[in-house]
């Protein structure tokens, strides 16, 4: 019995099971328990395959939907510091520096040093940077136009309403009392 979120499910509540995604063998099912009935875990799920569906589609791995965000943040934010970006990009700097490191090492970005603040580093694209990053949109519009026709063109301003709601409510969150 396959449930509104097109998970399988057996009949007992709370003991859904969830086929590996190249099933093969009988024993490939897993019972998931209690994770069925949490929205984190499902996001989750939803993320991973959105990412390995992107990876596919772009067919290298060290361009994720993560290196495409970096990218169209700089882009569109041209001398953005590390920290705002890391904040528009909802990643901690100690996990965006390395990625920041590995797009400079590729030669996909600049780091200069503001003349006001030694401390700080104005980002930028390189040439090279711009154009990884017009092939990596042309992938993401069409790994979205995916997404839109699963999620449906009346549904997709609600679903990015609630991911939105979601994503502010958690980041004010100071934890239960």
């Amino acid at each position: 019995m396959a449930r509104a979120n097109g998970l399988p499910r057996r009949a007992v509540p709370g003991k859904s099971v969830v086929a590996a995604p190249s099933a093969g063998a009988a024993g490939d099912a897993a019972t998931i328990g209690p994770l069925a009935d949490y929205i984190g875990f499902h996001l989750r799920m939803a993320q991973n395959a959105s990412f390995q569906a992107f990876a596919r589609r772009v067919g290298q791995t060290e361009l994720s939907p993560g290196t495409f965000a970096v990218l169209t943040l700089i882009r569109h934010n041209p001398g953005i510091s590390q920290t705002a970006l890391s904040r528009a990009d909802g990643r901690d700097k100690s996990s965006l520096t390395p990625a920041l490191n590995a797009l400079e090492r590729r030669g996909l970005i600049l780091r200069q040093r503001l003349p006001t603040n030694r401390r700080t580093y104005a980002l930028s694209l390189t040439p090279a940077g711009e154009r990884v990053l017009a092939g990596l949109t042309r992938h993401a519009e069409a790994h979205d136009r995916s997404l839109d026709r699963i999620v449906g063109a009346a549904e997709k301003p609600r679903l990015i309403r609630l991911l939105r709601r979601i994503a502010a409510e958690l980041n004010d969150d100071v934890g239960d009392s």
